[in-house]
Formats: structure tokens, C-alpha cells, sequence
């Protein structure tokens, strides 16, 4: 296995937001093995989804994937998993989410992070020019928001 190249700038803060995206999978997770009512979970999910995850998957869309062609493999991987996360969580919320549904969910979306930070993050690094990768960076700069937390029902946390 070949030894991970420092992160670039550019993909900094979408990094950290993957973080954050992790941390979502955690509190699925945690929600589940505690039997907290389905309910809770499916709110914060929507509450996530709207606040974080969809300007996350916009930004990748919109600014990263534009630097890669439109047939790059990498790219096309990417974007089918940003389609399956979102037909995912759009069952959830329209057919009501159930723990199968919720794990399922968590899976998909911690196997899709770690996807773009160990493989299309790499290859991006390798791939795009020194000058690609500074444009991106203020493309970044201009349209991210950094993940706030505003969420009372921590379900996730000891009774």
C-alpha cells in the first residue's frame, strides 16, 4: 500500500467536512444500538442533509468535479454515489426511516467518504496541474461554509 500524500490545500476544507459526514454515520449508529425512537434520527438526518450534506454534495458537483472530464471514471464514480446517497436519504424521508434503512444509509455515506479521501482525492492531487489545484482553492474558498452544528436533540449522546 502506498504511503498517502499530504492533503492539498484546496481539499482541506472538504476534508473537514467529511469529518463531519463520519460523525453523522457515528450518530446513526449510535441512536440505533441505543433504540432511540426512529423519529429523532430521521429529523436530524433532514436536518443534516439540508444544512450540510447538500451543499457539501453541491460543491463537489459544482467546483471539484469540474477540474476532472466528464467521462473521468473517478468522477463518474463519484457522482453515482452522490446519486445513490441521495435516493437513499429522499426514501428515508418519504417512505419514513426505519434502523435498516438508517444503517444502510450510514454504510453507504462512511464507504462514499472514504472513497474521495483515500482514492479521488489522490488522484486529484496526482492528476490536476499545480495551477488547476490553486484555482480550485479559491473556487473552494468562495462558496464553502464551514460546518456549524445547530442541533438541541442529542440523541447520540449518554442517557
Amino acid at each position: 500500500m502506498t504511503k498517502p500524500l499530504k492533503r492539498h490545500s484546496s481539499l482541506i476544507p472538504i476534508s473537514r467536512d467529511h469529518h463531519f459526514g463520519l460523525l453523522l454515520v457515528w450518530k446513526i449508529r449510535q441512536g440505533i444500538k441505543k433504540q432511540v425512537e426512529t423519529k429523532r434520527m430521521v429529523d436530524y438526518l433532514y436536518y443534516f442533509v439540508q444544512q450540510h450534506l447538500e451543499p457539501h454534495f453541491q460543491l463537489e458537483e459544482e467546483v471539484l468535479f469540474g477540474f476532472l472530464a466528464k467521462n473521468d471514471l473517478m468522477r463518474k464514480e463519484a457522482e453515482e454515489q452522490h446519486a445513490s446517497i441521495r435516493s437513499h436519504y429522499t426514501r428515508i424521508f418519504e417512505a419514513g426511516g426505519d434502523t435498516e434503512r438508517l444503517s444502510q444509509f450510514a454504510t453507504e455515506l462512511k464507504a462514499h467518504i472514504r472513497f474521495e479521501e483515500r482514492k479521488l482525492f489522490q488522484y486529484m492531487q496526482v492528476e490536476l496541474l499545480e495551477e488547476d489545484l490553486e484555482k480550485m482553492e479559491a473556487a473552494v474558498k468562495e462558496i464553502h461554509q464551514k460546518v456549524e452544528e445547530d442541533w438541541e436533540d442529542a440523541f447520540w449522546e449518554r442517557d
